[in-house]
């Protein structure tokens, strides 16, 4: 189940960081996509999360890059690896997004949004620090932030129909059931690629754990101001 719209209230507010966020990514996706093959290795590897380095920040974070190790943390959360990686997390942007925005307005949205990409990117060097050792691989996408996004859907609008795309058509469902599944899945193979002899993943599953995590409980002072699941349906495909 790929999701393609959801219901919103009458009185949503304009998303207009949700749309700022959305143009920002794909931006610096154009400028990716002008380097050579040689400079956006460079550039992911400057500017992605790299494990080893945000471990070493953390624990010496008077150190000499401590802090521009750290600002990666923000930074890679713009960096996609490719057209599959920047089209999907946008998507999942613009559906769920804008509700939480319209809940927390647009300053504290942004802030909500990187917090919980930062969570997501610490927890993700947490667990290769802790499991392999950290790691020289940068990691990059929107996906942790995203995920606090979903975690927040997930508590302010559980029973909101969202519009899925399956192999056999289109349908909806709610949202509990479609974010509460994705976390599932989330869940799982981030156990499992911590098994004993696991095939190594470029997937975060753990920061998309931790992002999920941060989110669903940022949320829940704002609860709330949840708004009610009927309005105008939007859909971004038309069937």
């Amino acid at each position: 189940m790929f999701p393609i719209g959801d219901s919103d209230a009458p009185n949503r507010r304009f998303p207009i960081m949700t749309y700022a966020l959305i143009a920002v990514n794909v931006l610096v996706f154009l400028y990716e996509i002008s380097l050579s093959a040689p400079q956006l290795e460079h550039f992911f590897q400057v500017w992605g999360a790299v494990p080893r380095d945000i471990s070493n920040a953390v624990t010496h974070p008077a150190a000499a890059g401590s802090l521009h190790a750290l600002l990666t943390l923000v930074t890679s959360q713009f960096l996609h690896a490719g057209w599959l990686h920047i089209i999907g997390n946008m998507l999942f942007l613009y559906v769920f997004g804008d509700d939480i925005e319209s809940t927390l307005g647009s300053p504290l949205f942004l802030l909500f949004y990187l917090v919980c990409g930062i969570v997501a990117g610490l927890v993700q060097t947490f667990v290769l620090a802790r499991m392999f050792g950290a790691a020289n691989e940068p990691g990059i996408g929107a996906s942790g932030a995203i995920a606090g996004v979903l975690g927040a859907y997930i508590v302010m609008y559980p029973s909101r129909a969202v519009t899925v795309l399956t192999p056999v058509g289109t349908g909806r469902v709610s949202a509990f059931v479609l974010l509460g599944v994705w976390f599932l899945e989330q869940f799982f193979a981030g156990i499992t690629a911590l098994t004993p002899g696991a095939a190594q993943s470029n997937i975060g599953f753990w920061a998309h754990i931790g992002g999920f995590i941060a989110g669903l409980l940022l949320i829940l002072p704002f609860r709330g101001r949840g708004q009610t699941p009927t309005g105008v349906r939007r859909r971004i495909y038309n069937p």
